[in-house]
C-alpha cells in the first residue's frame, strides 16, 4: 500500500489543531447540553470512531477525507476516555497523565521494537498503521489529562491557558530548527497540540465573564467543522499533502 498518512505540512498542524477544538467542544456539546450523559456519548462515538477505522485500514493509500474523520472522531473519543477517568472514576488527572505518558512509551518502545521506525513517512504496512492509530489515540488522551492538569493547578484563565502549550510547540519548533531528531519532534508537537486546541475551544465557548468569547461549544464546534471541512475538500482537490511513493515495502530508516 501507499503511505496512509499525510505529508506534515503547514496544513497538517491547521486541521489537527482544529480537530483538538472540535474534540473539546462537541464531546462537551453532547454530553452535556444535549444531555446524551458521559457513558451514552462514548458510546456512540467510540461505535463511530470503530466504522471510521475499519473503513480507513481497507483503503490502501491516503484519503483525506477518511484520514481526517478518523483523527476527528479519535479527538472525541481520546477526550471521553480522560474525562470518564476524571468524572466518573475520580482518577487523580496527575495519575491519568502518568499512566496515559508510560503507555504511550509502551506503545513507541513495541512500535519501534517490531517495525525499526517511528516515522510517520512509512506507514505502508497494517501493523504500523496499527500502532499508528494506538498512538495517535493515546496521544489526545494524554494531552487532554495534561492539559486539564495545568488548568487544575494554575487556575488560569480560557485565553490565557492558550499560552502554554503554544509556547512549547514554538520550543520544540526551534529544537528540531536546530537539529533535533525530527520523529521525537513531530510526536511531542503532536500531543501538544490537543492542550493547544482543547484551550483554544474553552476560549471560544467559555462566557464573557469567564474570560472567554461566549461562542458557546455548539458555535464553536460548527465552526470548526465547517473549516475542517474545507481545508479537507481543497486538499483532496490539490492533493497538496500527498506523500511520494515509498521506495520499497519495509524501510527501516527512523526519520
Amino acid at each position: 500500500m501507499l503511505n496512509k498518512v499525510p505529508e506534515v505540512t503547514v496544513y497538517f498542524w491547521v486541521i489537527k489543531v482544529l480537530c483538538t477544538t472540535v474534540g473539546e467542544s462537541f464531546a462537551d456539546y453532547v454530553n452535556e447540553t444535549l444531555g446524551f450523559g458521559l457513558t451514552n456519548t462514548t458510546i456512540t462515538f467510540t461505535s463511530a470512531l470503530v466504522v471510521v477505522l475499519v473503513v480507513q485500514f481497507r483503503l490502501d493509500r491516503y484519503v483525506p477525507a477518511v484520514y481526517w474523520l478518523a483523527v476527528v472522531l479519535i479527538s472525541v473519543v481520546g477526550t471521553l476516555i480522560t474525562d470518564n477517568l476524571t468524572d466518573g472514576h475520580d482518577v487523580p488527572l496527575w495519575l491519568s497523565t502518568t499512566v496515559f505518558a508510560v503507555l504511550l512509551a509502551v506503545v513507541f518502545a513495541i512500535w519501534y521494537g517490531r517495525e525499526r521506525t517511528l516515522s510517520i513517512h512509512t506507514i505502508i504496512t497494517t501493523p504500523r498503521e496499527s500502532f499508528y492509530w494506538l498512538a495517535v489515540l493515546v496521544t489526545f488522551a494524554l494531552g487532554t489529562a495534561a492539559g486539564d492538569w495545568t488548568l487544575e493547578l494554575t487556575g488560569w484563565s480560557p485565553g490565557a491557558a492558550v499560552l502554554l502549550p503554544a509556547g512549547l510547540i514554538l520550543a520544540v519548533l526551534v529544537a528540531w530548527r536546530l537539529g533535533a531528531g525530527p520523529v521525537l519532534s513531530f510526536w511531542l508537537a503532536y500531543v501538544l497540540t490537543r492542550p493547544l486546541g482543547a484551550n483554544i475551544g474553552d476560549f471560544l465557548a467559555s462566557p464573557r465573564e469567564d474570560g472567554g468569547l461566549g461562542l458557546g461549544t455548539l458555535g464553536t464546534s460548527v465552526l470548526f467543522l465547517g473549516t475542517i471541512l474545507a481545508v479537507v475538500v481543497f486538499l483532496t482537490k490539490t492533493r497538496k499533502d500527498q506523500t511520494a511513493p515509498a521506495s520499497g515495502a519495509a524501510p527501516t530508516a527512523a526519520a
